[in-house]
């Protein structure tokens, strides 16, 4: 049973998934709102660092497919293997860690993806919350290595808002999705603490902005 269950995991739920994402996803178009910021994000050559919310996962995990230059951060648990895989098959590149467990040589494995001037995403609410709020991992990246921080949502008016901690938003087929990337956060070197709660509650704001504007959009 443990044979079947690691090949159902590690070789068939992966692209399974794929297909239920592409199928779903597809029957959505996009509204990009602000062209001109998602272009200077996505086409930003060098180290940078894209952020959102937990919960607003689920769309643009579609819509930036195919991307082998940006790379994510995912648990080396179990679980995380096939959500590594399943990434693979999406077509991004994936670094093996934990913000909580090990989370040294998670940060210095991000630390040298972004000094190859590479870009990574990461949650900025983290894998636990508090919803919304955001954490200073990104933030302290960014002062380490110069990468500015983008932030970056998506919003639906039609969508299901799943009963979870992080209010997870998968809208719903044949509806307008809007997407929306921010303004570039830049983070002083070796920030300190009250800066780096300013740079908190600005990323937070302008997340929370951009999403509000993409729900009404």
């Amino acid at each position: 049973m443990r044979i079947l269950k690691r090949i159902l995991l590690d070789s068939i739920l992966p692209p399974v998934l794929m297909g239920l994402i592409y199928l779903w996803c597809w029957t959505i178009p996009a509204r990009r709102i602000d062209p001109g910021k998602e272009d200077f994000a996505r086409h930003l050559p060098g180290r940078h660092i894209l952020t959102l919310w937990h919960g607003r996962i689920f769309y643009l995990f579609y819509y930036l497919r195919r991307n082998p230059q940006y790379h994510l951060l995912i648990s080396p648990s179990k679980d995380g293997d096939w959500l590594a895989r399943l990434s693979r098959w999406m077509g991004y590149s994936v670094i093996r860690g934990s913000s909580y467990k090990k989370a040294v040589p998670a940060a210095r494995s991000l630390i040298r993806i972004l000094r190859r001037d590479l870009p990574i995403i990461i949650i900025a609410d983290g894998s636990r919350g508090p919803r919304c709020k955001a954490q200073p991992g990104s933030l302290q990246l960014a002062a380490i290595t110069g990468a500015p921080v983008i932030p970056m949502t998506f919003g639906a008016r039609n969508k299901k808002t799943l009963n979870s901690w992080d209010r997870f938003v998968i809208p719903y087929p044949f509806n307008p999705c809007a997407v929306q990337f921010g303004s570039p956060i830049d983070v002083p070197p070796e920030v300190d603490e009250e800066t780096l709660k300013q740079k908190q509650m600005e990323l937070e704001e302008s997340l929370n902005a951009l999403c509000q504007q993409c729900d009404e959009a």
